[in-house]
C-alpha cells in the first residue's frame, strides 16, 4: 500500500483528492489529513479513509476536531506548526493543496523528506521556486505539477527535449467577468466575481480567475517548473476551458492537451504517475463541441499579467513580495475596502515601493529571507491601504 497525506484536504482540490483515493481505497494507507476551518468534513473524511492524524490550522478548532475523534484512535491537531508536522510524517505522495502562502512551508517539510509532493499550490514556486527546486533535487524529491495548465505542460513534455521547446502556452478561462464592458469592471461585485463559469472552485481562487491573478501566478510558475524563459511563455484566452496548454517546438510543431475540465484528470496523472490509469472523468465528443475559440488577454483589462512579467524579470524576492501584496489584496476586495481593479493597483504600489526601498531584487538566502519578504509586503500593501482609507 502507498502512504500518502493530503495537505488542505477539505478544499476543492483535496475533496477530488479524496474523490479518487476513496475509488481505489485498499491501495492507499492514508498518514495525514489537513485542513482550515470544516471540521465537520474534515473529521469525517478522516474516519472514512481511517487517516492516523487528522489537523486543523485554526487553534480555536482543536477542541472541535478531538471530540469529533474521540474514540476513533485518530490523533487531532491544529496550529500551523501541526500542519507542518503533519507534512513531515512518513509517506509516498503527499498532496499539497492548501490555499496560499500558508502551503509554502509544509510542501517545503514534505519536500525534505525526500517524498514526492504533488503540487497544487501556485505560490510555492511562486514564492520560492529556486530555493524549492533546489532542495528537491538535494533531497531527491520528485514535484509533480497539478495546476491543470502545468500538469498539461508536463504531459506534453513526455519524451521532449526540454531545449527543443520555443514557447509554452497555458489558457485561460478570463472568469466570471471576461465579457463585461472594461469600463464596468469596478463596479464588480465579490458575489460577480466568485461565480466561474467553467470551473468548480473555491472563493478565492475564482476571483483570482476573474482578475487573471491565478493566471499571473501560473505564468510564473510556468517558469519556475521548466525553466524556461519568461519571453517564451504566452497566455491565451480559452473560453471553453478545454485546450489547458500547449507547447511549441523549434520545428513549428504545437502539442497541445485536450480534456475536461475536472481537476481530478491533473491529481489523478499525478497520483498514477508515471503509468496512466483509469478516471472517472467525461470522454470528450469533439464533433459535438465543435469549435474551440481563442484570444488574445487584453492588457488593459488583466493588468496582473503585465506585473507577472516584471515580477519574472526583475527576479530576486519578488514573487514572494507579489503574491503576498496580491493575497492582501483580495482580502481587502473580499472586505470590500477596495474595489475589483483596485487589486491590481494595490499590488503595483507594493512592487514599486518594494523594488525601490526594499532590495527586492537580491536572491533570497533561505526560506527565512522569504518569509521576511512575505511579512514586509504585506505590511506594506496594509500601509496603503490605511492611507487610502
Amino acid at each position: 500500500m502507498r502512504r500518502i497525506s493530503i495537505l488542505g484536504a477539505t478544499g476543492s482540490i483535496g475533496q477530488s483528492t479524496i474523490d479518487l483515493i476513496r475509488r481505489d481505497r485498499e491501495s492507499y494507507d492514508v498518514v495525514a489529513l489537513t485542513g482550515g476551518r470544516n471540521i465537520e468534513q474534515l473529521a469525517r473524511d478522516a474516519v472514512e479513509l481511517g487517516a492516523k492524524l487528522a489537523v486543523t490550522c485554526d487553534p480555536g478548532l482543536y477542541a472541535s476536531l478531538k471530540d469529533r475523534l474521540a474514540g476513533t484512535g485518530i490523533q487531532a491537531a491544529a496550529g500551523d506548526a501541526a500542519v507542518v508536522d503533519a507534512a513531515s510524517r512518513p509517506a509516498d505522495w503527499i498532496m499539497s493543496a492548501i490555499v496560499g502562502a500558508a502551503g509554502l512551508l509544509p510542501g517545503i517539510q514534505a519536500i525534505r523528506q525526500g517524498t514526492t509532493l504533488a503540487l497544487a499550490n501556485k505560490e510555492t514556486l511562486v514564492a520560492a521556486g529556486p530555493l524549492v527546486m533546489a532542495a528537491a533535487k538535494t533531497q531527491g524529491a520528485r514535484i509533480l505539477p497539478v495546476d491543470s495548465e502545468h500538469s498539461a505542460v508536463f504531459q506534453a513534455l513526455v519524451g521532449e527535449d526540454i531545449a527543443a521547446v520555443e514557447r509554452i502556452i497555458i489558457t485561460a478561462s478570463g472568469g466570471a467577468l471576461r465579457d463585461w464592458p472594461i469600463e464596468r469592471l469596478a463596479t464588480a461585485t465579490v458575489a460577480e466575481a466568485s461565480t466561474h463559469p467553467n470551473w468548480a472552485m473555491g472563493q478565492r481562487i475564482t476571483i483570482d480567475s476573474a482578475s487573471m491573478f491565478n493566471k499571473a501566478l501560473e505564468l510564473i510558475e510556468t517558469r519556475e517548473f521548466f525553466g524556461v524563459d519568461p519571453a517564451r511563455i504566452e497566455v491565451l484566452i480559452h473560453p471553453e476551458s478545454l485546450v489547458h496548454a500547449l507547447v511549441g517546438f523549434r520545428d513549428g510543431a504545437l502539442m497541445a492537451h485536450v480534456g475536461p475540465s475536472d481537476m481530478r484528470h491533473a491529481i489523478g496523472y499525478a497520483l498514477h504517475w508515471p503509468e496512466r490509469r483509469d478516471l472517472p472523468v467525461e470522454r470528450l465528443d469533439l464533433a459535438r463541441i465543435g469549435t474551440l475559440t481563442f484570444r488574445a488577454p487584453d492588457p488593459m483589462r488583466y493588468p496582473a499579467l503585465r506585473l507577472a512579467q516584471a515580477v519574472m524579470q526583475a527576479g530576486g524576492k519578488s514573487g514572494a513580495a507579489f503574491n503576498a501584496a496580491k493575497e492582501i489584496a483580495l482580502d481587502a476586495f473580499i472586505e470590500g475596502r477596495i474595489g475589483f481593479v483596485g487589486m491590481a493597483g494595490l499590488v503595483e504600489d507594493v512592487l514599486d515601493k518594494m523594488w525601490s526601498s526594499d532590495g527586492l531584487n537580491r536572491a533570497p538566502n533561505n526560506i527565512e529571507d522569504i518569509l521576511e519578504t512575505d511579512r514586509l509586503a504585506r505590511r506594506r500593501a496594509s500601509d496603503f491601504l490605511a492611507i487610502s482609507a
